[in-house]
This record gives C-alpha cells, structure tokens and sequence, in this order.
C-alpha cells in the first residue's frame, strides 16, 4: 500500500507515524509545501519575544528524523497543484528546481491546515504587514524585529494569535494596539468574562480599539498608517494582521470533493472525503462539534492530531471514529490564564439551546493556605436537561486543571449538577475540600432544586426602582462605600435577621453581595422567612469588573483606543 500525505504539521505528521506503527510495509510519501515537516505552531509568537530563543526548538521533527525513524520520504518544498481521483495521482511542482512530476497512491491523505485570512483592502501587501501561521513567518517578522527595531504595532485581530504576539511584542519594549471589529476579544467567551482579559491587557499597557473596522492600510512617515472607519488612523511602525484563518482548499476544491462550510472539507467520522481513497484532517475539514450536534470549524492542534490518528486506523483497516470537537482551549494572557470548553451562553443560544448558568468566584486553593488566588468561572448548561454544555474559567493559577475536568465531564456526558459528586484530588496548596468544580455543581444541583433563584447582570438596568421589590446589597456598609449599584439599600448578612422587619414580606428581594457568597446566605435566610428573593450570580466584583469595562469601550469609539 502506497499512502500519499499532502501537509505535515500535527494532522499530517502525526498521521504518517501512526500509519508506520500499523503497517511496516507501507510506503509513505509527505508533500510539505514549506522548509518544516513538523513545527510548534503554538509556539511561533513566544519565539518572536524570545522566550524560546533557539529557533532549532520550534522544529519537532526533521525529514532526516522521520526517515531514520519511520523510513518515512518526507519531501519539503513540494507543493501537490492537483490532484487526479481517476487515476489516483497527483500533480507535484518541486518549489526550489521548479520541477514538476505525478506521484501514484492507493490511499491519499490531505492535511492542508488553514491560511490567514487576508482582507481585501487597500494597502495589504504592504512590507510592514505581517501574518503568523508558519515558521517562515515567524523568522521574517523577527528578521523585521531585528534590523529595523519598531517601536509601535497594531495588532488586527483579537483571538489567540493577536494576543500571544501582543503580549510577546509588549515584552520586546514595543507599544501595542489591537484593533477588533466586535467589542471584545477572545469570541470563545461570553462578553462579560472576556471584561476580565481586556482589564489584564490594559494593565499591561496594550491599547484596545474594540468595536473598529479597519478599512486599509497606508505607508506613511515610516510607518503604516491603518485606516478606521468612523475614526482616526492608528500610526504603528508594524501592522500583524490575526483577524482569523480559513480553510487552505483549493487543491480539494479543484478536484471535486464536497465542500462545507467555509469552504472546508466535508468528511464523515472516519474522516473519508466525498471521493473514495482520499481522507482529510486538520484545520481544513468541516467537523460535528460534539455538545451542539451541528457542524463546525475548530482549528486548533489538538483535534487535528486527534483526526491524524483516526485516518491513519482507516487507511490501515481499522474503523476508528471520530466523536467530534467541544474547542477546549487555554491561553496566557500575561499574568492571567483564560481557558473554556463547549459552548459558551452566546453560541449556546445561536445553536437554538435554552441555557442557564452559575458564576462564582473561588480560590483556586483553600482559603487558610497562604496565596490564595480568586478565579471566575462561568459554567452553562441546560435547565430543562440539566445537560453541561459548557464552561470558562479566568484566573492565576489552576484554571487550566478546572477547565480540563469541565471538558472530561462534558465528553463523559455527565448531567450538570453531577459536577458536585466528582471526587477530586485535594490538599491545600492546590485545592479546597470543596473544588470550584463541585461548588459549581452544587450550586446548579441547587438552581435545578427550585434552592437557589439568580438574576444576572443584564437583568441589572431592567430592575424597577418605584419601590415595588427590594434591592438589597448584604456586604459590610465599608464595602457597600466602596461603590453599590444605585438603588440598593445595605443590610449586611449577619445583621438580616434583626432587620427583617425593615423589608416589605410581599415584594420579591434582589440580593447581592461580593462574590455570591453571603448574598446566597441571604437569601436562604429570607426564604426561610417566607419572602421570595434571587441572587446575584457573580456578585459585585464581578458586576464591577463587566461595567467599568463596557464602560471604558463605549467611551474610547470618538478616539479609538482605550487603556
């Protein structure tokens, strides 16, 4: 059997391995239409800042590594032009002789990842712009970096790859702005979690410009000067463009194979395209995402090695399937950690869901045990099925640990509130006896028991001010100084029951506090008393936090940028 792979990387590479280790017979060929078989794309921005400095560490394996290994022929520089289902060949240009021949296969594997999506706008093209997805990439923005010394970039774009190299160019002693046509960054989370990513990126310094739209791009003094519409340019001395990727498929496109979404690959969940013999993998196929059912594109690394192994079974005689993507992620965000899985509420709502939610605020470790760092999740899920949809964590330390048991429950198809059974491992230093993940199953095994009823920030400037329910804001009346939402009167906790005289029993109680906490405390207290009474999910700091950013994006559209 003679197996052909157009593309290597992680679906490519980790494909051609896999067919090695089940079959020692069969002749293997990789097409790679860069200089890297198999490279740390995740890796490229944090080269760029120099915190990996040898761009020798960037290359995970070598042709002569993989020859020696797997007696793979890995062949770089070889760009597959066409591809020919009839007689089962492709057409193979050498890119450093110019050279150009047919290759024969049995079976054909195509793993042609994505590209940056490049705008049609005036000005791109300029030398001062820059995309990110290859090594070359990354050696001429650094080659860039090197000779010319920028002090100033924009960053279009607001997802993984515009914050990495954001956060690596702010190292580098550069000013950076990030230009984002939706008013927030990060789409994987809901608005208001992504408040706490802008406050971090502000303290770092980094210029957001959310809710613009970048109309082109002009050399000017130097520099670039990129064009907004409705405001003033932004000067920088380098412009990346991050605003996405799209399907790299032409090759597929041009020879008949079914075609989704985006134009990427169709394939079923053995990752068999259209035509027969030719299986697809990576960033370019169209997938099921696993919590909503309907298709999906997830171009992350993960699902792709994943894809990889599972074409590789099927080329080899298995019946391995794939189950679909769920997009965990996780990314460094300076000092901050920000990860999620499944569907946020957003999406959840676009995919046709009715979800619910709790928010809390816990320690990533017990409270007595020194450094003690807060965390915010946001975990969704379905009411009527208590079905666990999704989940995103923002915090310092332990995020990335909560999001992976999140993940896990979801693709064991655990119902939400089982979340409170889970039997996770603790010791001070690295938990509590109760997790933030069993705290947030039983405050949904709550919701789901009629306990506990929430309203939630955008329920905020809807609740009536005439008198007919109570606002009531249970902190320390120091606390309650510090900043309150207009309207609400203060009673702390431990002073509620002496006071209960002073809240009208038939007019439904609004209850906050600063994380949830006592206000939740609160409103058992007031149940018991026979009034009917909702807490706030989240409590002040996070209200706090979600306002003064809306805030700070509203103000800065007349100038562009906020801080």
């Amino acid at each position: 059997m003679k197996v052909v792979i157009v593309g290597g990387v992680a679906g490519g590479a980790t494909a051609a391995a896999r067919i090695r280790r089940l079959d020692e017979r069969a002749e293997i060929v990789v097409f790679e239409r860069s200089g890297y078989i198999s490279y740390a794309n995740c890796g490229l921005p944090y080269y760029i800042g120099d915190v990996i400095t040898d761009p020798n560490e960037l290359t995970l394996q070598t042709p002569e590594g993989f020859f020696t290994r797997f007696r793979i022929d890995v062949r770089l520089r070889h760009e597959v032009t066409a591809i020919h289902p009839e007689r089962k060949t492709v057409s193979v240009l050498n890119r450093a002789s110019g050279e150009t021949f047919e290759e024969d296969y049995d079976k054909l594997l195509l793993s042609p990842g994505a590209k940056p999506t490049q705008p049609r706008l005036p000005g791109v093209g300029l030398d001062r712009l820059f995309t990110l997805r290859t090594v070359e990439d990354t050696f001429r923005i650094k080659d860039f970096i090197n000779r010319h010394h920028p002090k100033s970039a924009v960053l279009a774009g607001g997802g993984f790859i515009s914050l990495e190299v954001a956060e690596n160019l702010q190292k580098l002693g550069m000013e950076i702005t990030i230009v984002q046509r939706p008013k927030q960054l990060m789409n994987p989370f809901d608005a208001e979690m992504a408040a706490f990513i802008h406050s971090e990126m502000r303290r770092h310094g980094i210029r957001l410009a959310l809710g613009h739209t970048v109309e082109g791009f002009e050399e000017t003094d130097g520099g670039v000067n990129v064009l907004l519409k409705d405001s003033a340019p932004l000067h920088a001395d380098m412009v990346v463009l991050a605003i996405g990727v799209a399907p790299d498929t032409a090759l597929a496109k041009t020879a008949g194979l079914q075609l989704g979404m985006k134009d990427s690959i169709v394939v079923n969940d053995r990752m068999e395209t259209s035509i027969p013999d030719i299986y697809a993998v990576g960033d370019a196929v169209q997938v099921r995402h696993f919590v909503s059912g309907q298709d999906a594109l997830v171009a992350l690394a993960g699902p792709a090695n994943r894809q990889g192994r599972i074409a590789a079974d099927n080329i080899c005689g298995g019946d391995s399937r794939y189950t679909g993507s769920q997009g965990s992620s996780v990314i460094q965000v300076f000092d901050l950690t920000a990860a999620a899985t499944g569907l946020n509420e957003t999406n959840a709502r676009k995919a046709g869901l009715e979800p619910d939610k709790v928010i809390l605020s816990p320690l990533h470790h017990a409270g007595y045990y020194p450094g003690g760092k807060l965390m915010t999740m946001k975990v969704v899920f379905e009411k009527q099925t208590d079905r666990l949809l999704g989940a995103q964590i923002i915090g310092y330390d332990g995020v990335d640990k909560r999001i992976d048991v999140l993940a896990t429950a979801i693709r064991a198809g655990l119902r939400a509130s089982q979340l409170k059974d889970l039997d996770l491992a603790y010791a001070p230093p690295y938990s509590s006896a109760k997790d933030p993940v069993t705290m947030a199953g039983f405050l949904i095994d709550n919701v789901q028991k009629g306990i506990l009823k929430q309203w939630f920030l955008e329920d905020a400037d809807q609740l009536p001010r005439d008198g007919s329910v109570t606002l009531l804001d249970t902190r320390t009346p120091l606390e309650f100084a510090s900043g309150h939402i207009d309207g609400f009167r203060n009673i702390p906790v431990d002073e509620l029951r002496e006071r209960l005289d002073e809240l009208a029993p038939d007019k439904p109680v609004y209850v906050i506090c600063q994380s949830g906490l006592r206000s939740y405390i609160a409103s058992r207290i007031l149940a018991g008393h026979g009034f009917d009474c909702y807490n706030f999910a989240g409590g002040f700091r996070f209200y706090d936090a979600v306002k003064r950013d809306r805030c700070l994006i509203e103000s800065a559209t007349a100038c562009g940028m906020d801080r």
